[in-house]
């Protein structure tokens, strides 16, 4: 393992900021692992913190196939995971909304620009990313509509499911669009949590991350756990369900939950007398695939994706 500073810049209220990314074998850009972008983050920083360290011991092993690198880049964002802010901690803004960045502009266009000059020449890119509602995911490949898009490798993760769905106008700022526009092969990986560590979502994730290496040619072995034959879902497929009333959130089902019409999934309770708002009930049969996890919720917020049978 060799560490490469990838971005650095100076402070004037905090040790300098640095961007860090470890190699990992020796010859062609092979894949490169981006890890959080965003300072609560947390499932995804523990994700790829663990993978280096698995892929030292992979290296040590000298299971890296000869000819193949592997770049991990464990956070994006080092300033606002320390104050846990979710985007830049200066100004508000999403670094992931800024590629393929520019390096005369903004300080998170600086950054967008010296990620990407560094990994987008390789042949495949994983970006551990969170949604943009707080909650809980079964753990996915997610994709955009590009004409790149490659579905086929993305069954190789071996996950429940793989989404795609249409690019909206702003969507041509992230990363994943933008390692597809310049040819990488690159998936988002929806790890099922974001502030919270899940164990078993993180093993889940990181197993299926050296089970592509593996499917790949870019290390010599797979992971023993079963694989799924992954269902590909279009994203616009996914019933939504959103909350008629504001209050505080009680879940009586999470993700994974098979549902029926008329099946109670939470109630929605009001903060002051205790008073049951809502039921939020499911109006399809099929399998909770996203769940609103905070205990508070907004009137129109969304609650549920589910994945119709």
């Amino acid at each position: 393992m060799r560490k490469e500073i990838i971005f650095e810049m100076s402070s004037p209220y905090r040790d300098t900021f640095r961007i860090q990314g470890y190699w990992f074998g020796t010859g062609e850009p092979s894949l490169a692992i981006v890890g959080p972008m965003r300072g609560d983050e947390a499932q995804q920083q523990y994700i790829c913190a663990t993978m280096v360290n698995e892929l030292q011991r992979i290296e040590r092993r000298g299971e890296i196939e000869p000819g193949k690198s592997i770049l991990v880049i464990p956070t994006c964002n080092p300033f606002s995971l320390n104050v846990n802010h979710r985007f830049w901690s200066m100004d508000g803004t999403d670094i992931n909304r800024m590629f393929p960045g520019y390096d005369k502009g903004e300080t998170t266009q600086r950054i967008a620009a010296a990620i990407f000059d560094k990994i987008k020449s390789f042949k495949y890119g994983i970006q551990l990313a969170s949604f943009y509602v707080p909650g809980d995911f079964i753990p996915h490949v997610r994709m955009l509509k590009t004409g790149y898009e490659d579905i086929d490798g993305a069954r190789l993760f071996g996950l429940p499911y793989i989404t795609i769905r249409e690019p909206l106008p702003f969507d041509t700022t992230l990363l994943n669009y933008n390692w597809q526009i310049w040819e990488t092969k690159a998936f988002s990986l929806y790890s099922g949590h974001t502030e919270t560590i899940d164990e078993d979502a993180a093993l889940i994730s990181r197993e299926a991350m050296l089970r592509f290496m593996g499917k790949t040619g870019i290390i010599d072995s797979v992971p023993p756990s079963p694989a799924y034959d992954s269902v590909l879902i279009d994203e616009a497929e996914l019933v939504a369900v959103q909350a008629r009333h504001a209050g505080i959130l009680q879940r009586l089902m999470g993700v994974g939950c098979a549902v029926r019409p008329g099946d109670v999934m939470s109630r929605i309770i009001d903060p002051l007398n205790g008073n049951i708002l809502e039921e939020v009930k499911a109006t399809v049969n099929g399998v909770i695939f996203f769940s609103h996890h905070r205990p508070l919720i907004y009137q129109n917020a969304l609650i549920y994706r589910i994945q119709k049978a």
